[in-house]
């Protein structure tokens, strides 16, 4: 078992912060673009984490989340924007670490023409839709693993600046001070303003 393979078969809140300073690019006709993760979010399954898609039941929506580890899980937001998630954990225990924020440390200009807003180069993957946007991931892309092509993962070692708070914008108690399921690089100008659920 390569240490990524060890990594990704934890549960989510275990894996997040070991994913801090990881390297997820995707490749596409136009290019390629590499972004180097500095906050994630993690979520678990049925009946443990009430800001988890997973929380009530399996569902065609969420059915990624239960594995097997390594695949991507992708999903649409406010009817709109897609969000990237890293399966992990045993399979069949849903458990998902959200992409919240990176770097881009490869292919600058395709993600700069994929987020034309962007004023600076620090927010082209500053919220898990900017992120997203910028590597170029597609809904139907849900499922795939990331250890093929059009994806690689790799593993970037565990940081020394990890910090931990309540998840952003989640609802109901999985927001809350109870949940402080959210993994950030310290200082690094990437990571995405905190904002609280008006209902957390």
């Amino acid at each position: 078992m390569t240490e990524l393979e060890r990594v990704l078969a934890l549960p989510a809140l275990d894996a997040a912060p070991l994913l801090l300073g990881s390297v997820l690019r995707r490749s596409s006709a136009e290019g390629v673009v590499g972004v180097r993760i500095t906050e994630v979010e993690a979520y678990l399954g049925v009946g443990e984490d009430p800001g988890s898609h997973a929380f009530r039941r399996r569902s065609p929506r969420n059915a990624t989340m239960f594995g097997p580890p390594g695949r991507l899980y992708a999903y649409f937001t406010y009817g709109m924007h897609v969000c990237a998630n890293v399966v992990c954990g045993p399979e069949g225990s849903a458990s998902a670490v959200l992409l919240r924020a990176g770097e881009i440390v490869e292919g600058v200009e395709l993600a700069r023409a994929r987020r034309p807003a962007a004023t600076r180069d620090r927010d082209l993957a500053r919220g898990p839709a900017r992120l997203a946007s910028a590597l170029g991931i597609a809904l139907a892309e849900d499922g795939a693993p990331l250890d093929a092509s059009p994806y690689a993962l790799e593993l970037g070692g565990l940081e020394s600046d990890v910090v931990s708070g309540p998840r952003t914008g989640v609802s109901g108690p999985g927001g809350g001070l109870d949940f402080p399921w959210r993994f950030w690089i310290d200082g690094d100008p990437s990571v995405s303003p905190y904002k609280r659920h008006p209902k957390a």
